[in-house]
Parts: structure tokens; C-alpha cells; sequence
């Protein structure tokens, strides 16, 4: 995707307050922790033509309305993915501004996720 030079100068401005983590990373930290919840950012069509197997949707859009109803204790660990890493940048900070004390942006997003192989459900294939 062509994104704005005014949309990337906001997300590299966010950057720098946000922990970013690995696709490897994020995995190992969701096998060891239970409370560990995985959150994809993208829009309904985006979530709905694929995600990560273990996530939980909450759209950029509404996350901000919405977190405290999903996961009332802001010191649960969360990761947060888009399509390619820049809304979870922008998700993760405003989350942090909200409270929220343990929230990363995982690198890479839904197309580094694809492309490591990590675990998957696509409407209308054999395999989650």
C-alpha cells in the first residue's frame, strides 16, 4: 500500500514510544502466557478475509471504545497487529496514553505474520 508522507511522519513520530516485537517473539510470549491476548487492528474486511489464529478482533477504528470492556486490567500484556505495522504503532500508543502499561506492536503485521508461517485462519481453506 502507497501511504501518505503525512501518515507515515505521524506513525514515525508514535514509533518511538511504542515497544515493537517480533513475529517470533510475539509467539513464544503467547505459548508461555495465557493472559497474553493477541489483537488484530485491521478493518471488519481486512479480519474477515484472514487472521491470526489465536487473535481477537478490535478494529483501529473502535479500539479505543472498546479495550476496557475486553481486557479491563491494563496490565495485561498485549500485541497488537495490523497489515503491515504502522495503525498497531498508532493503536499501542494510544493505548498506552489510555493506561494500558504492557502493549507492543508486532513488526511485520499481518503480511510478516503470512510470511513467517505462523498460524492462520483463512475463510475457505482446508487448514485454521
Amino acid at each position: 500500500m502507497d501511504h501518505s508522507p503525512g501518515f507515515l511522519a505521524h506513525v514515525e513520530g508514535r514509533r518511538p514510544h511504542v515497544h515493537e516485537v517480533s513475529i517470533p517473539d510475539t509467539l513464544a510470549t503467547l505459548q508461555a502466557n495465557p493472559a497474553a491476548v493477541l489483537i488484530d487492528v485491521r478493518e471488519d474486511r481486512e479480519w474477515n478475509a484472514g487472521h491470526a489464529t489465536a487473535a481477537i478482533h478490535v478494529a483501529r477504528g473502535v479500539i479505543e471504545r472498546d479495550i476496557e470492556k475486553l481486557v479491563p486490567d491494563p496490565s495485561t500484556p498485549l500485541y497488537l497487529y495490523c497489515g503491515g505495522g504502522f495503525r498497531s504503532i498508532l493503536s499501542a500508543d494510544s493505548l498506552q496514553q489510555m493506561g494500558y502499561t504492557n502493549v507492543h506492536s508486532v513488526i511485520g503485521g499481518w503480511r510478516g505474520w503470512q510470511e513467517q508461517g505462523a498460524p492462520t485462519i483463512v475463510p475457505g481453506t482446508d487448514t485454521p
